[in-house]
């Protein structure tokens, strides 16, 4: 059985406003995901208060942006994903990030050492995946019971609950559950299949391209 968390509210898709952020964004060829595919949902935790610091940082800006090679692959795993489990769909937290943003994740964590605070949020002077448009966050949702499912954690939940590579460890320890483990599986497995890499700190995040070819291939966004 796949278990739910608690219900949330999905982002509005295609707000009418366009902020200069959203601008710069499709100036550089990045892409609207819900263009590509409508049936993948958008709720950008950075557009809200409900992320681990507590603040908006997008303003206006409700549209997930990818280039366009992983946007198409987004959207063949939400189409499989659709092809096996009719009522779940992909949900975006963050895609695209400018490199400001970015600055702004980094200094938020600073009671985190520098060296440590690379588990959990990219050092701006190294660049995220993100901020090329090769990243995305996102989990699985329940169209049925209107939930997002349960992964053990919050997304930007920062420690080994969230860590792929312990899931094992924290299964035996009684603080993760078998349903919570397998729904992580099958957001790996279908974004694994469509061509994105997983990582081991954090459960929610995929990257089509390694930093130094996203580097080779696009401009960072500023």
């Amino acid at each position: 059985t796949l278990q739910k968390e608690e219900s949330r509210p999905i982002a509005k898709i295609n707000t009418p406003e366009i902020s200069e952020m959203e601008t710069a964004m499709q100036n550089q060829g990045l892409v609207n995901i819900q263009e590509i595919d409508k049936d993948i949902l958008v709720d950008l935790k950075y557009s809200s208060t409900d992320n681990f610091f507590g603040e908006d940082v997008y303003g206006i800006l409700e549209n997930a942006y990818l280039q366009l090679p992983p946007a198409e692959a987004l959207k063949k795993a939400n189409q499989s994903l659709i092809e096996t489990h009719h009522n779940l769909r992909l949900l975006i937290y963050d895609a695209a990030r400018p490199h400001s943003i970015q600055t702004i994740l980094w200094d938020k964590l600073d009671t985190i050492p520098p060296k440590n605070r690379k588990n959990f949020v990219a050092d701006p002077k190294e660049g995220s995946i993100h901020n090329y448009g090769c990243a995305v966050d996102l989990t699985l949702f329940d169209l049925e019971s209107n939930q997002a499912l349960d992964m053990g954690t919050k997304y930007d939940y920062f420690g080994p609950l969230a860590y792929p590579r312990l899931e094992e460890r924290m299964l035996l320890e009684g603080k993760l559950t078998s349903d919570q483990i397998a729904n992580r599986k099958l957001l790996r497995d279908v974004m694994q299949n469509a061509g994105f890499d997983a990582i081991t700190s954090e459960w929610w995040h995929f990257n089509y391209h390694s930093r130094k070819r996203a580097k080779e291939l696009y401009e960072i966004v500023k």
